[in-house]
């Protein structure tokens, strides 16, 4: 008998025992993979029954397996979604005369958190192999071989499945429509193209944007100008932010083989497109002034809130005239970064006080 420490918290091992010498320690006995096992909501349970039995399945270990599957809906970034989404349909109320009826409000918020831990989801399962290879996502559950890749296709796709429907009678067929295609275009268009070029940027930052437009449509039941500059505020938000996550963090993303603009082109070029980008979002921002945006605080908050942006991505001289070299580029582009995290909930606020 020996102590397998490798597979320690793993859901087919209760925590502490030991295995038998017998078994391969790099692989957990009557492994999930080839078929001999199968995967359900909240736990896994081996078909073996005699390991089954001669090894337990405790409930440190139904809990270790449930706070993985958690994990495979990146709940902060699913969270931060139905706020805006949660935005979007109080901004309808406001800049439309639409009317919130609670119950589906409520009902469609929810189906959105699915559909969106599902896109989350096929992400990990379709980036397992790179996510092992970057500091910042080699802990994920399926790179750290904590969860079998199966069982995140199995939660994924049932997760779609579930709440698509359920967004459709709640929110409308075009509310359901628009949730499908940021589904689509993150998890199967976004995601590979991700390590074939730079423009996967600008797709991913499609299903990115898609949140308050939803929220908004669930309420308003039809797409119009002001929920276009809603959209529109959030996708040119992303790439500035996310060029800038990009250059800090760009051997991360070399070494997954990630295409990312600082690497290929250079940190010139990259700063160049976030300012391009954000004089875009400033114009896009005060476009929602004539659209039912009442009093001067949000056009001010606009203006005053996008032109510090703009300093930051334009960058400090001594920092610009460096870029070069990899302390100047990592100062300008965190500079960048943290003003982009100070921007949107600042803008936001501003619009929700003033409509």
């Amino acid at each position: 008998m020996r102590y397998e420490a490798g597979l320690e918290g793993a859901p087919w091992a209760a925590a502490g025992r030991y295995l038998p010498a017998s078994e391969d320690a790099r692989s957990p006995p009557h492994s999930w993979y080839g078929g001999r096992a199968a995967g359900i909501a909240g736990a896994y349970v081996n078909t073996s029954a005699d390991y089954a039995l001669s090894q337990g399945l405790t409930w440190r270990a139904v809990s270790n397996a449930a706070t993985d599957v958690f994990r495979l809906s990146k709940p902060r970034i699913t969270a931060m979604i139905l706020v805006t989404g949660l935005g979007g349909m109080w901004l309808a109320t406001r800049l439309a005369g639409a009317t919130i009826v609670w119950w589906r409000a409520i009902v469609t918020l929810a189906a959105l958190a699915f559909v969106v831990s599902s896109a989350n989801a096929l992400n990990m399962y379709i980036e397992r192999d790179i996510d092992g290879l970057m500091r910042r996502t080699k802990d994920r559950p399926l790179p750290a071989r904590r969860l079998p890749s199966p069982v995140a296709l199995v939660f994924a796709f049932s997760w779609a499945v579930f709440a698509l429907p359920v967004m459709a009678l709640a929110g409308g067929w075009l509310t359901a429509a628009l949730g499908a295609f940021s589904l689509v275009v993150y998890a199967f268009i976004y995601t590979p193209l991700k390590r074939v070029t730079t423009a996967a940027l600008l797709i991913g930052a499609i299903p990115g944007a898609m949140p308050p437009l939803i929220g908004y449509v669930a309420v308003r039941q039809s797409i119009d100008a002001a929920g276009l500059a809603l959209f529109g505020v959030l996708f040119f938000w992303q790439v500035p932010h996310f060029l800038a996550i990009a250059t800090f963090r760009r051997d991360d993303y070399t070494r997954a083989g990630i295409k990312v603009t600082p690497e290929l082109k250079g940190v010139r070029v990259t700063r160049r497109q976030s300012i391009v980008h954000t004089v875009l979002l400033i114009v896009v921002s005060l476009a929602l002034v004539p659209l039912g945006v009442d009093g001067w605080l949000y056009p001010v908050a606009a203006i005053g809130l996008g032109l510090a942006f703009l300093v930051s991505a334009i960058g400090k001289r001594e920092h610009v005239a460096k870029l070069e070299e990899e302390a100047h580029a990592v100062a300008w582009s965190k500079g960048l970064f943290f003003r982009s995290l100070i921007y949107l909930p600042a803008l936001l606020a501003a619009l929700m006080l003033s409509v």
